[in-house]
């Protein structure tokens, strides 16, 4: 360890994108690609010309980006106000802020909020990693609670506990995925009353990375609730994974705060040019969703078949797969090992909490991925 680095980085282990960059040399096959929660759909030729023309005539690249990102946040309050069913006049760009994707976002909420010994978050696992690895590299610490391990709900009991019990410092930030990711599963009427009923001083996040496809919102409520704001994303329904746009939306104060903390020109022309054509063009991208679902609820029917697997029921674009208890031993290899061998076939998915997500895609990749594992299980019944 370098001596003039922080020490307790030792103990980090950084967050490892999927899927790795040794991957297409280590699997001799071309790869479905269903373990980050992508769109399966690149963005339209005519979308791409489009931007392609942007670039070469209108962006300036000796030139610094839009700093203010009054257009794009325009756009985004429209587009949050229509999805919403929400009046026209109650959000506007002064509830938005953008950011380098919405890890970004979570960092800028976790400086404002926690910094200097100020406040700790609280997730409950299994839950999208990153809250708790930003929170760590700034020296923030994390506090834990479980959820249910049949239906994935939170442990409120333990989560109140918590609230009550940590002291120094307290929690200032609770963090919830709407639907969560691995999990799939969206808030219930029972976590939601507990979110409400938390004091003002804490803040909560609320991560509608999947909204699109669950079309189920809490932006509604931002309004009576100032201590709460939402995450969204283009890098899923809107397809914009490779430009890493990220939007909040919250009361205007708590975004002047954003503003305050986060890096200027921090989002590059070509990802503002392409945030606001894929918001232009929005009605064309989020035609592919109900394909999508009717394809996550045509894998996760013929998954369900198998007795040896559990599959949860998903308000996202993924599915969440566990071997039944009555095969799979947590401490043994077999969950391991279907993992494997899906990769080495050619199907990347993300083991997580002794569990596989997986990412919906083509019509072709499912087949592929049911077959895949359907093979796998006979092969491990076999050894």
């Amino acid at each position: 360890m370098l001596p003039f680095i922080r020490s307790d980085l030792a103990q980090f282990t950084a967050y490892k994108p999927h899927p790795s960059s040794d991957t297409a040399a280590a699997v001799p096959v071309q790869l479905d690609r269903l373990d980050t929660n992508e769109s399966p759909y690149d963005l339209p030729p005519e979308l791409k010309e489009k931007l392609a023309w942007t670039y070469q005539q209108v962006i300036e690249t000796n030139r610094y980006p839009d700093g203010g990102h009054e257009t794009l946040k325009n756009a985004i309050a429209q587009y949050v106000n229509e999805s919403a069913s929400i009046s026209s006049s109650l959000l506007t760009a002064a509830n938005i802020s953008v950011g380098n994707g919405s890890d970004e976002l979570i960092r800028s909420l976790l400086i404002a909020t926690c910094l200097g010994g100020e406040g700790a978050i609280l997730v409950a696992h299994p839950t999208f990693s990153m809250y708790g690895i930003l929170a760590k590299t700034l020296g923030i610490p994390v506090v834990t609670v479980d959820r249910n391990k049949d239906n994935f709900e939170i442990d409120l009991t333990a989560a109140q506990s918590a609230l009550e019990q940590t002291q120094n410092p307290p929690i200032r930030v609770v963090f919830v995925v709407h639907p969560n990711s691995p999990t799939a599963n969206c808030l219930t009427a029972a976590e939601l009353t507990w979110l409400k009923n938390l004091s003002e001083q804490i803040l909560v996040v609320i991560d509608e990375a999947y909204f699109e496809f669950s079309q189920t919102t809490l932006v509604g409520e931002l309004a009576q609730r100032p201590n709460w704001v939402v995450l969204r994303t283009f890098s899923k329904a809107f397809r914009l994974a490779a430009l890493r746009v990220g939007y909040c939306v919250a009361h205007p104060e708590a975004i002047a705060i954003l503003e305050k903390v986060r890096l200027p020109y921090n989002l590059p022309s070509f990802s503002i040019a392409g945030a606001l054509a894929t918001l232009q063009n929005r009605q064309l991208l989020l035609s592919s969703i109900s394909q999508t679902l009717h394809e996550r609820d045509k894998l996760k029917a013929a998954l369900c078949q198998n007795p040896k697997l559990q599959v949860t029921e998903s308000a996202a674009n993924f599915i969440f797969l566990r071997l039944q208890p009555n095969v799979f031993d947590p401490q043994d290899t077999t969950l391991k090992n279907l993992h494997q061998q899906l990769r080495s076939s050619g199907t990347l998915v993300r083991e997580i909490s002794q569990g596989l997500r997986i990412t919906i895609g083509t019509s072709e990749e499912n087949a592929r991925t049911f077959k895949r594992i359907q093979a796998a299980l006979t092969n491990l019944d076999s050894q």
